[in-house]
Order: C-alpha cells, then sequence, then structure tokens
C-alpha cells in the first residue's frame, strides 16, 4: 500500500456514547483521528514514532481551560506505538454534554480498545510503500 489511502473506522460504545477512530495510511505513516460523543471536534494533536516519546497539543477550550481529550488520543498511541512503521498523528475531539463520572472513567478502556482494533488492522494489512528516493551528497537538482 503506497500513497494516501482512506482505511476503516473503528469504533467502541460504553457508558451510553461511542468513540471512533478514523485510520488513513499515507505512504508508512498513519493519521487516526479520534471522535465522539455529542459534539465532536478536534481538542488535541498527538505525535509520536514507535522510538520518540509522546508528545501532545491542547487547544484552548473554555474558560481559560484546554481540552483533555488526551486522556483517550494518548491511549490510542500507546497502544499502537510498537507498531509503527513510520510517524502517526492522532487528533481527538469527544464531548459528551454533561458527562458523567462513569462516561469519564469509560473513555481509558475505550481508547485501549480503539488501539488494539488499530493493531490488529495493521497486522492483517501490513503497510508497504516505496522508499523516498534523495540526492547523494555528489549530486543537485537540474
Amino acid at each position: 500500500m503506497g500513497g494516501r489511502l482512506a482505511m476503516p473506522v473503528f469504533s467502541v460504545t460504553q457508558a451510553g456514547y461511542t468513540i471512533e477512530a478514523a485510520l488513513t495510511v499515507i505512504g508508512k505513516d498513519l493519521l487516526i483521528v479520534v471522535t465522539g460523543g455529542s459534539n465532536p471536534h478536534i481538542g488535541d494533536v498527538t505525535t509520536l514514532t514507535r522510538d520518540t516519546p509522546i508528545q501532545t497539543i491542547k487547544y484552548p477550550s473554555h474558560d481559560g481551560r484546554f481540552h483533555k481529550d488526551n486522556f483517550v488520543g494518548e491511549r490510542v498511541a500507546r497502544v499502537v506505538q510498537p507498531s509503527l512503521v513510520g510517524s502517526c498523528t492522532v487528533t481527538a475531539g469527544i464531548h459528551v454534554n454533561q458527562i458523567t463520572k462513569a462516561q469519564i472513567a469509560a473513555s481509558a478502556p475505550m481508547g485501549e480498545a480503539l488501539g488494539r482494533q488499530i493493531v490488529t488492522w495493521l497486522v492483517a494489512h501490513p503497510i508497504k510503500a516505496p522508499a523516498p528516493q534523495y540526492y547523494g551528497d555528489d549530486e543537485q537538482p537540474l
């Protein structure tokens, strides 16, 4: 698989709401868009490779706060990290109106379950992309 391919959407439903993870393979890299609840959005962006630490940027939310969607996005990232052959970007945005403590508690295992579904798919569909070609030290564009 080379180039950019739209991939499946995985989902988990618990505690009265659903979280989805849409996977796109771009060359050897993964884009995972995690959304759910009553108001899906992009609350944060998490980046990683197999061998680099997870880094997250949180966007401003309301009343001077920042989004907390990394609670789910980083769980997806940690589960898929050992399976990565390139880079991975995870966006996450889940909002449940008047969320309950039970729904908050359910979000962690939901994120981990989505990560496991993605890993299972990656095992069944190994990423194969051509290696990029670069100029040598003694070469330059014509």
